[in-house]
């Protein structure tokens, strides 16, 4: 029997795309939409989430704001906000990114500039193998010091050493803990317990992974 994967989001790609060109289309598509971009120079991808992209997203969101409240870690979220750098012809608009080593640099920051600002410490990307534009190697371009990627079922995490991503199992940015198979497992049980049940055991569950690193 042939199986299938539902689609969880929707995607055109537009080849031979010049800078001016991608910030021009950004203008024109202007900031109140649901689509995110990735422009690696030559392509253009456009990306229409649908509701199990979005469902798998915003349970990661909560699960990062679990980790940075029991870790005691300030914490600014940016969401889809375009990071982009004309300097190397990048762009890209993560499915969520947050500041938390260089929180207190961005604390107060209205726009992103990253030719003055520092890249987002940590971002997430859901259903990345469905995107036919390399995402990785553009926020790698960009310097961003960790990649969460979650493709139901899997996690993936990867973090910069130098100017390559290595994949990883812990997450640096919190206390190495173990993540890449928890979160998954989490994610799975949000489905027969109910998201609020499930942010409370992952609490749980993370208070006595710290428990045994003291």
């Amino acid at each position: 029997m042939v199986t299938t994967r539902t689609p969880i989001s929707q995607r055109v790609i537009l080849p031979n795309i010049s800078w001016d060109t991608f910030e021009t289309i950004l203008i024109e598509m202007g900031d109140n939409r649901i689509t995110r971009v990735a422009y690696d120079g030559e392509a253009l991808e456009i990306m229409t989430p649908l509701m199990p992209h979005e469902h798998n997203k915003r349970l990661i969101e909560k699960l990062i704001d679990t980790l940075a409240e029991e870790l005691s870690l300030n914490i600014k979220s940016i969401g889809s906000t375009t990071c982009k750098r004309e300097d190397i012809k990048r762009g890209v608009e993560p499915d969520s990114g947050f500041y938390i080593a260089n929180e207190p640099i961005m604390r107060t920051r209205k726009t992103l500039d990253l030719t003055l600002d520092p890249p987002p410490d940590l971002v997430i990307e859901v259903d990345y193998t469905s995107s036919s534009v390399d995402r990785l190697s553009i926020y790698q371009a960009l310097g961003v010091p960790e990649v969460w990627r979650y493709d139901e079922p899997v996690m993936l995490i990867y973090q910069l050493r130098g100017d390559k991503y290595f994949p990883c199992n812990n997450s640096p940015t919190f206390a190495n803990l173990s993540l890449t198979d928890e979160i998954p497992k989490f994610i799975t049980a949000s489905f027969n317990i109910g998201e609020i049940a499930m942010i409370r055991e992952f609490r749980t569950w993370v208070k006595q992974e710290l428990l045994k690193k003291n």
